[in-house]
C-alpha cells in the first residue's frame, strides 16, 4: 500500500517532530490536537527547526515554505476520513489511547494503518480498542524526532507482515532506520534504558555519589553523551516514573520497582527541564 496522506495526533514535542519529518519526506500531513493553541505551538516549533536548517544551509527558504505548506491544522479526529495512516502521539495513558483508537477506527478509511508512538504501552492492548487489530502497529520515534535516526517498530499480536513492510518502507522514506521488536513492556529501548536511569536514582538516594559524579562516571566511563540523571531531566521524571510503573506491572518483577526518590521528585512537581527543576535546576 502506498502512503501519501498522514494524520499525526498530538502537536506536542513528539507529534510536531513526527509531522515535520513526514512533511519533509513529501507526505501531506494533518497535525491534530484538541486545542488550536497547541497546534500553533507545534507549528512554531516546526518553523523554528526548519529555519535553523535554512540558516545552516541544509535546505532553502523555498523548501522550508514547501514543507510548511504540506502541513494543515486539524482539531477533529473525524479529519482522519481520508488518510492512509494515523500516527498517534498523545499522552502515555491507556484509557486516552483506547478512546482515540476507537474513534479513529470508526472514521479512518478501511485501508488505513493505525500507528502509535507509545514508548512502553502494549500495542496489542491498544489494538483491542479497534476492529482492525491486524492494521495496528507501534512506531516509537526517538526524541528529538528530526535528529534521531531510530524508529522502533513494534508488532502487536495480530499485526500482519504486509502492514509491517509498509511501515518499514515509510520509515526508510523518512530517512530513519527501522528496527523491529515484539510487543513486551517497554519494548527494547525503554526496557533497558529506564532501569538504568532508575538505578542511577537509587544510587543517588543511597548516597553512593553525587548527581554530578554519577553522570560524569557514565559519560566518561561508558561514553554516554548524557549522564542518566541529566537524561532523566530531559525526558521528564514523570515519564520515567510512568514507564517504570508499566515495566513493574507488566513483568511483576521487583527489579523494576521505581525508586522512592523518583516518586518524591514527581510528587514535588520537580519533573526536570520542562518545569525548571529536576535533579538539576534550569533557568
Amino acid at each position: 500500500m502506498a502512503i501519501q496522506n498522514v494524520m499525526v495526533i498530538g502537536a506536542g514535542q513528539m507529534g510536531s517532530g513526527i509531522a515535520q519529518v513526514c512533511a519533509q519526506a513529501g507526505f501531506n500531513v494533518k497535525l491534530n490536537d484538541m486545542k488550536q493553541e497547541a497546534y500553533e505551538r507545534g507549528i512554531a516549533n516546526i518553523t523554528k527547526n526548519l529555519s535553523r536548517n535554512v540558516e545552516k544551509g541544509r535546505m532553502t527558504e523555498d523548501e522550508k515554505t514547501a514543507v510548511l505548506g504540506r502541513i494543515t491544522s486539524s482539531l477533529d479526529l473525524k479529519d482522519a476520513h481520508d488518510v492512509d495512516i494515523v500516527i498517534e502521539a498523545a499522552v502515555e495513558n491507556m484509557e486516552i489511547k483506547h478512546s482515540i483508537f476507537k474513534t479513529i477506527d470508526e472514521v479512518a478509511p478501511k485501508h488505513a494503518i493505525l500507528a502509535t508512538n507509545t514508548s512502553s504501552l502494549p500495542i496489542t492492548e491498544i489494538a483491542a480498542a479497534t476492529n482492525r487489530p491486524e492494521q495496528v502497529i507501534g512506531m516509537h520515534f526517538m526524541n528529538p524526532v528530526p535528529v534521531m535516526k531510530l524508529v522502533e517498530i513494534i508488532r502487536g499480536l495480530a499485526t500482519t507482515d504486509e502492514v509491517y513492510k509498509t511501515i518499514e518502507e515509510m520509515t526508510l522514506n523518512l530517512s530513519k532506520t527501522p528496527v523491529e521488536c515484539n510487543d513486551f513492556p517497554g519494548f527494547v529501548s525503554n526496557r533497558i534504558l529506564m532501569p538504568m536511569i532508575n538505578e542511577a536514582v537509587f544510587t543517588l538516594q543511597e548516597g553512593v555519589a553525587t548527581k554530578e559524579a554519577i553522570d560524569s562516571i557514565m559519560k566518561m566511563g561508558m561514553n554516554h553523551p548524557m549522564g542518566p540523571l541529566e537524561l532523566a531531566d530531559f525526558i521528564g521524571l514523570d515519564t520515567c516514573l510512568y514507564i517504570m510503573e508499566v515495566l513493574h506491572e507488566g513483568f511483576g518483577d521487583s527489579k523494576y520497582r521505581p525508586s522512592p526518590l523518583l516518586r518524591q521528585y514527581v510528587k514535588a512537581g520537580w519533573l526536570g527541564k520542562k518545569t525548571g527543576r529536576g535533579f538539576y535546576e534550569y533557568n
